[in-house]
């Protein structure tokens, strides 16, 4: 029997055992909460049925959807983000952007994840729901939520951090909270991460990091630190109530975002497996 044989059938066994998987993803409609710097998702029927009927009784319906790369629980891509005009790895941004898509880092090449991932709930660590409006989550939340976990993220894995902010989905503004504030990664934070070598890390808000009462999106040197210098990517709008709620610690991550070609971002459906 060779090594990849073995392999598949301890999966499979693993599999046949009994697992459980959580959605950590919320679902997308129409009016759901979104950065005010990315285009919506819209979605309508194109064709109901009845409009069109086919000789033998059958019918069909179908939709239009209409949206941006970073609505909904989805994952930055490289060539999301830019510093002093350069993608990671020293890619000229304006070189890479020409001709409508991204020659280079787009979302086509975010690999598909199926890894160890390790839950950090922060919100947990301090004892409540949810965190504070504007709170930075330091390197020190990070290592207490993973011994709390009683596992600590390492090369290639995803890092999920809850702050409790999901909660405010289901009311956009208080979700983007521009005027509160939101919860979120300090740079000490992901430097912490960087240490680690995370291939991705993903949280419970807009825009992973933390952003200051009345400060809106000016700046977002997180995003610089994981996606620029370090080629990390990062996943917004998680939904980790149920995870929370699971006791969810260290879990087999599925994350497989869709290929969109030259694109900064894509919708992703992101699972944690845990046995039953």
């Amino acid at each position: 029997m060779t090594t990849s044989t073995t392999a598949g059938t301890g999966l499979l066994d693993a599999v046949r055992a009994g697992t459980r998987v959580i959605e950590l993803g919320h679902p997308l409609y129409t009016g759901m909460a979104g950065s005010p710097n990315h285009p919506g998702f819209r979605m309508t029927l194109e064709r109901r049925h009845g409009d069109a009927v086919r000789p033998d009784g059958g019918s069909a319906s179908n939709e239009v959807i209409v949206t941006g790369g970073h609505t909904g629980t989805h994952i930055d891509a490289l060539a999301h983000v830019s510093h002093d005009g350069m993608l990671h790895g020293g890619v000229d941004a304006a070189e890479a952007q020409r001709g409508g898509k991204h020659a280079v880092h787009g979302a086509e090449t975010i690999p598909p994840m199926v890894t160890r991932g390790v839950f950090l709930d922060i919100a947990a660590v301090h004892g409540v729901d949810v965190l504070e409006p504007g709170y930075g989550v330091t390197a020190d939340d990070l290592a207490r939520a993973a011994e709390r976990a009683g596992a600590e993220p390492g090369p290639g894995d995803v890092a999920v951090v809850r702050t409790g902010w999901g909660r405010l989905f289901g009311d956009a503004p208080a979700y983007v909270g521009k005027e509160t504030g939101v919860p979120g990664m300090t740079v000490e934070g992901a430097q912490w991460l960087v240490e680690r070598q995370v291939a991705a890390t993903g949280s419970d808000t807009t825009a992973y990091e933390q952003i200051p009462a009345g400060a809106g999106h000016r700046v977002l040197p997180v995003h610089r630190v994981l996606l620029v210098e370090h080629g990390i990517h990062i996943v917004e709008h998680l939904a980790l109530e149920d995870a929370a709620q699971a006791g969810l610690g260290e879990f087999l991550a599925v994350f497989a975002p869709l290929r969109i070609v030259g694109g900064t971002g894509a919708p992703v459906r992101p699972l944690a497996v845990v046995p039953a």
